[in-house]
């Protein structure tokens, strides 16, 4: 069996609030660890499982307008930001570490893309060392990520790559499960100039316990023009 039917994927059916997705993952993530990875970089397949924060990350895009609007998905695992992204109408870019993650997300997106609608966008996958960054990666209008900052060293990096990919006027969306290191990225884009915005923590539609997700909506600092700069009074 080639492809990634060569993991006998199951099917979750997830209600993200404006749409249902279909999405195929592995049975067993445990399965997948390859001891020669893990040895090397401490590799674990994070990709084949969906997490809480993907989840209230997709409940936050399906409320959105993406027609003629362009999203980068950073760490995206299974890719269900991004399918759900494609489905309201963005051209969306998403991107992983694991090539194996991005042959979910194609599938995935086989499945969920596949009825033609207007609404419907683009979605095409790329394999990113956050690490190494692209230089002919582009600038985009929404950047995102969920569940991204479980190491130490990924506050940085993860605020570095928003900052170079975020279009002037665009828009950053972070989901993480309010872990201790994310105070640490707030840190990490305050210092690179981006304004940190933090939603209320919350679960999924359909959690009912947990971890509460927080979602950090980042921005860059308007930049006032001469002629808007308040005028002082004449003398």
């Amino acid at each position: 069996m080639q492809g990634f039917e060569r993991f006998e994927p199951v099917l979750r059916e997830i209600d993200v609030g404006a749409m249902v997705v279909r999405i195929w993952r592995p049975p067993d993530m445990e399965s997948l660890i390859d001891l020669e990875n893990f040895n090397r970089d401490g590799r674990i397949p994070y990709w084949a499982d969906v997490w809480e924060s993907s989840r209230v990350l997709a409940e936050n895009i399906a409320k959105q307008n993406g027609l003629g609007r362009t999203l980068l998905e950073l760490g995206c695992g299974l890719g269900l930001p991004s399918i759900v992204a494609a489905r309201r109408g963005f051209s969306v870019l998403a991107t992983d570490y694991e090539e194996t993650a991005l042959e979910g997300v194609r599938f995935n997106a086989i499945d969920n893309l596949k009825d033609g609608s207007q609404q419907t966008g683009s979605l095409s996958t790329r394999v990113i060392d956050w690490r190494s960054m692209p230089e002919d990666l582009g600038h985009y209008d929404l950047v995102t990520a969920a569940d991204v900052l479980y190491e130490d060293h990924h506050a940085a990096l993860v605020a570095k790559m928003i900052n170079a990919t975020m279009a002037d006027g665009g828009t950053a969306l972070v989901a993480d499960p309010r872990r201790a290191k994310a105070a640490r990225f707030a840190d990490e884009c305050r210092t690179l100039g981006l304004c940190v915005k933090r939603h209320a923590p919350r679960r999924s539609r359909e959690a009912t316990d947990g971890a509460q997700v927080e979602i950090f909506e980042l921005s860059r600092a308007r930049r006032i023009k001469r002629r808007d700069a308040p005028r002082g009074r004449r003398r």
